[in-house]
Formats: C-alpha cells, structure tokens, sequence
C-alpha cells in the first residue's frame, strides 16, 4: 500500500511515519509538512492513500483533501486531527477515515485495516450473497445465512462473549496474550489468567463449532496471541460503510439505493454490550449514519418529498434520541406542513429529555427557533 504523509508540524509527521513504518503492508512515498508541495507530489505519485493533517496554515485539511481528490480520485483520504468536530466535515469529503491526535498504534492499526479491506474487497453496495455468512454488529453481535438469520449463539459466559467480540474488533489482526488478560482478567495472577483464556478460546471455538459458522480463531506467534479469520464472510459495517463512500451524493437515480443504506444500519456498534473498548468505532459509525442521515433528510426535503423526509427524521430522533439537530430539522418539516401541534409535542419532549437524563436546558439554538416561530404562528393568527 502506497502512503503519503501530510502534516505542517514536523514531529507529528515523523511519529506518525514511523508507526506506519513498523506495519510492512504500507511503503511511504513521501512526507511534507507543506501542502502546496503535497498537492503537487499526490498528482504524479497517485497514491493509495493520503494521511491528511486537517489544521495547516496555508491550506487547510479540507481544502487540500478537495485538490487532492481532483487529482487523485483513487486515492483514499485518511484525516488526522486533534479535533472531533472536524469528523462531520471530513465524511462530507468521503474520506476513509479519521484519526485523533494523538495517534494511538491501536487506532492505526484499525484505519489500516479499513484500508486493506477496502483494497481487497470489491467495491460495491451492500450485498447478500447466497452461501456466505454475514456477521451482524450493528447494535448486536449476530450471524445471517443468506440474508436469513441463523439461531443466536448462546456463550458459556459474559467474558467468552466479550473475547469474541473483542476478536471480532480486531479481526484479521494478531491480539496478544497480555492484551487479552489485561482487559478480562487484569486481577489475575498470569498462570490463573492463562488458564481462564486457553478455556475461553476452546468454549468460543467448540460453539462456532456447533453452530456451524466458519470462523477461524488460530494462535499465533507460538501461542503468545491469537487471529480470528474472517475469510470471505461479509461485515455488516463494512460494506455499509464501502456501500456509501461508493454511491455518492444522494439524487433521483440513487435514492433508493441511500434509502436501503440507511435502514440497513440497525443500531450503533455493539450498542447491547457496555464494551468501552468499542467507543470509539461506535461514534465514528454513528458519525457517518447521522452525516448520511441529514443528507437524506435535506434531499427529500428540498423535493417536497415531505412524508419522506419526516419518516428519515423520525428514525435519526428513535435511534439516536440526544441528536439535537435532528429534533431541530423535524421541527422545521412539520412547520413547512403546518403541523403546530407536533412541533410543540416534540419541542417539549426533547426539552423533557435533555432534562430529565443529562440535567441540561434545551439548546439556545432550538430555544431561539422554537420562540420565533411561536411568535410568527400567533402574529397570523
């Protein structure tokens, strides 16, 4: 995998090349710490991939990120900032991913991962493929057979289920030994900590065993870790995700294909399990869905495709209730159908919410839109 490096500060750049350095599957053709000459090196060098600093001085991340596309339209983005509030931003550009500094070797591993994924996968929409196996994660861990869901595997116990898991996080990847005992076991001395992880690896393969599912769990580096192989089956969050970097801006010929993308995603990742190793994935995810979801919402919006639009808008509010921006946008829609009493039944159960499960006030935002409404609905009547 061809690399290259943006980032105006120096010994950012320099960490983040050896970290990548260290992974044999990706060659750095260049690094620079100016994004005019970055911009000028992508256009020859084309890339695979382009870890994007997003706060530089002449040019920032966003803007270089749109040169480079122009020019290199295979190339994937991967942002690097030390600012969550860029994420949004930086979806609307389609990039891969985006990477917080400062960059843990854990979190890069998983971007390379999406990477090679990518590269090794053929792109396309979501896919149901007649004998494969997908494994569901969205929400809870589950496995389908042909789009048919096949019977729940009932672990031995919450720590063979969270291994799994855990496993399934980092598929395809070596986990070792320590990492697996510091985060189930880390009261444990080593002995009785081994001992509790070979069982639970032999309990998790005999019931993919029984449950005829192909997963593959193999030690590795003489029994010092593990890999579990996922082979061809496909990944929920995978080709959802590769399904909506491919499609594109939401239009009249693609819609139906966005419509199915978003009901496809059936809760955050692993959101039945309290898991914090999971955070992370579960809100770069759910930063996505949201992101595709008010697209979907303005587009059917700006058609007049009203019943539609509130249908998007309804589900953004159900699955992700501490979303203020999306009881904000089904506020307006009912407005523009004058639906007064569903803007005041939403205006005070959002408010209720807010209150009631985080002690906070509704936002000055919302509260400033809901007053001038108030005040122009009584003005006409």
């Amino acid at each position: 995998m061809q690399a290259l490096l943006v980032d105006d500060e120096r010994l950012a750049l320099m960490k983040l090349k050896l970290m990548l350095e260290e992974l044999t599957t990706v060659n750095i053709m260049g690094s620079y710490t100016n994004p005019v000459e970055a911009v000028s090196a992508a256009s020859q060098l084309q890339p695979d991939v382009i870890f994007l600093d997003i706060d530089m001085p002449e040019m920032n991340g966003v803007q270089v990120a749109e040169a480079m596309q122009s020019l290199c339209p295979g190339t994937s983005i991967v942002f690097v900032t030390a600012y969550n509030s860029y994420a949004v931003e930086a979806f609307e550009l389609y990039a891969l991913d985006y990477v917080l500094k400062p960059v843990r070797r854990d979190r890069l591993l998983k971007t390379i991962q999406r990477l090679e994924e990518r590269f090794g996968k053929e792109e396309g929409a979501v896919k149901k493929h007649e004998h494969e196996i997908m494994i569901r994660s969205f929400q809870s861990l589950r496995f389908e057979r042909a789009g048919q869901p096949l019977p729940a595997i009932r672990w031995r116990t919450s720590k063979a289920q969270e291994l799994f898991a855990y496993l399934f996080h980092n598929r395809n990847r070596f986990v070792s030994k320590d990492s697996l005992i510091e985060l189930l076991w880390p009261d444990f001395n080593l002995k009785r900590a081994s001992t509790h992880l070979y069982t639970t690896i032999y309990q998790i393969r005999q019931s993919l065993k029984q449950a005829d599912i192909g997963l593959q769990i193999g030690s590795a580096s003489g029994g010092e870790g593990y890999t579990m192989e996922t082979g061809s089956m496909l990944i929920d969050s995978y080709e959802w995700e590769k399904g909506i970097l491919t499609l594109g801006p939401i239009n009249a010929e693609n819609c139906e294909k966005h419509q199915r993308l978003f009901y496809f995603y059936s809760g955050d990742y692993l959101n039945d399990y309290d898991y914090l190793w999971a955070e992370s994935e579960r809100q770069r995810l759910r930063t996505i869905w949201l992101h595709h979801a008010m697209g979907m919402a303005e587009f059917f919006t700006a058609g007049g495709r009203i019943p539609e639009a509130v249908t998007v808008y309804q589900r953004v509010v159900q699955l992700q209730p501490y979303f203020e921006q999306g009881h904000l946008g089904l506020m307006k829609v009912y407005d523009s159908i004058g639906e007064r009493s569903a803007i005041e039944e939403q205006y005070q159960y959002l408010a209720d919410l807010l209150k009631r499960e985080l002690g906070v006030d509704m936002p000055d935002n919302i509260k400033t839109w809901y007053e001038e409404w108030k005040q122009q609905h009584f003005k006409s009547l």
